[in-house]
């Protein structure tokens, strides 16, 4: 093995290679976050659960991320990430294999919201975009938007099999077959494959030429005034730690609940699914394009440009309940897959750009933390709201407007803004 990663050394930089894994990564952790909206309405449909304890599971697994999430986060630049990330691999693909066996909706909310949910952590953008960011700084947005086109593949894959598992075996059958894969290809590339830091391999970062023992000393040191202690008493930090957290609120919003928003005015379950599928592939192109395009025009104004797509994309989704229309169904595909391509790119990138350091996993596994927080309050709101109102509108302008929000925030503590300062 130490030969093969000799010879792909010799052709290419390997932080490629690392990309390339959080790629595959990501497409199983947001398959897993994403095919829930498959399962909630099977399972709906089997146990007559309402929509709001249903999504409760989801719930418990963004709540679990938040408090798992900056644990690895720490732990990956600590301990190594092999080390970490491995079992934790192995605890999502045994949760997703006890989901076969649920009964009740404890069982539910233990197998898949915890068990899986803690697992599916170590997957997650939170200790590759701490990897990552050892591995590129000048063409970091470009990096971490090729990694985050996993975030879009995964629904693309796995929405449209899922939901053809369950169509055509039943929901058990369509949770076996995902805890399989999960133990078929993440878990072995992640032990053959994953490294740490480049000056490791005896690279340096972007691979430009060999570290020196100053520049080893000094990546591994970090910026000592990137101390967490330090930064939770700014109020710039907490804005870093809030704008991304209601971004993803109102995406959670979507994501679980429509696909039964759908199928509630008619539309076909195999076509909603699709149209789901559809809606990762367009993110994931335009994850990289946002990254690529973040390195030319600069953060604030590639998220600005996102989240007035997700906003739009939303209010087309909005429409089509007052006037069915297909062209409002392919809108909002377009423009929700574009606004939801921008965040996991710039999300890092930003946070790579603003507090790269020494400290960086925890800084990064917090932010993830809230963004747990913000996946976990949105995925119940919808549901919650829907139960009172029979309807999802407030809570799909609840989503606008949240996201009209981060971007006030992402503004406030943009790079631009800290390069100026630094003037």
């Amino acid at each position: 093995m130490e030969k093969l990663i000799a010879l792909i050394q010799k052709k290419f930089y390997y932080g490629w290679v690392i990309v390339g894994l959080a790629m595959i990564s990501m497409a199983f952790w947001y398959a897993f976050r994403t095919v829930f909206a498959i399962f909630f309405v099977a399972l709906i449909d089997h146990f007559h659960w309402s929509r709001a304890e249903t999504a409760g599971a989801q719930s418990i697994g963004m709540l679990v991320y938040m408090v798992t999430a900056p644990v690895v986060g720490y732990l990956v630049d600590r301990v190594g990430p092999r080390k970490v990330m491995l079992p934790g691999v192995f605890l999502m693909g045994l949760g997703l294999l006890l989901c076969t066996q649920i009964k009740s909706l404890l069982h539910f909310y233990i197998y898949f919201g915890l068990i899986a949910g803690v697992g599916v952590t170590f997957l997650s953008i939170s200790p590759f975009t701490t990897i990552i960011s050892h591995w590129f700084e000048k063409k970091r947005g470009m990096a971490n938007g090729l990694a985050s086109v996993g975030i879009g593949f995964g629904p693309l894959l796995f929405v449209p099999l899922i939901q053809y598992l369950i169509s055509t075996r039943d929901w058990p059958f369509a949770f076996f077959i995902f805890s399989l894969l999960v133990f078929l290809i993440p878990l072995p590339l992640i032990g053959l494959f994953l490294r740490h830091r480049p000056e490791d391999m005896g690279l340096s970062i972007d691979g430009d030429h060999p570290p020196s023992t100053s520049q080893k000393v000094e990546s591994r040191k970090g910026n000592p005034d990137q101390r967490v202690r330090h930064l939770i008493k700014t109020v710039r930090f907490w804005s870093f730690l809030l704008f991304p957290a209601l971004t993803i609120f109102g995406v959670y919003i979507i994501i679980v609940h429509h696909v039964k928003y759908l199928i509630d005015l008619g539309i076909n379950r195999i076509w909603a699914a699709s149209l789901f599928a559809a809606v990762g592939a367009l993110s994931a192109g335009f994850r990289f394009f946002w990254g690529w395009f973040s390195d030319r025009a600069g953060r604030e104004i590639t998220y600005t440009i996102g989240c007035v797509c997700f906003s739009f994309g939303v209010l087309c989704l909005i429409l089509f309940q007052s006037f069915p229309s297909l062209v409002f169904l392919y809108l909002f595909a377009l423009l929700f897959g574009a606004g939801w391509g921008s965040t996991a790119p710039m999300f890092m990138s930003i946070a790579g750009d603003l507090y790269k350091g020494r400290h960086f996993g925890l800084i990064y596994g917090m932010l993830e933390g809230m963004i747990g927080v913000g996946a976990a309050v949105g995925s119940w709101l919808g549901g919650y709201i829907f139960d009172q109102t029979q309807s999802y509108f407030l809570a799909f302008l609840i989503a606008i407007l949240s996201c009209t929000l981060s971007v006030f925030l992402a503004w406030s503590i943009g790079p631009k803004k800290l390069n100026r300062s630094k003037r």
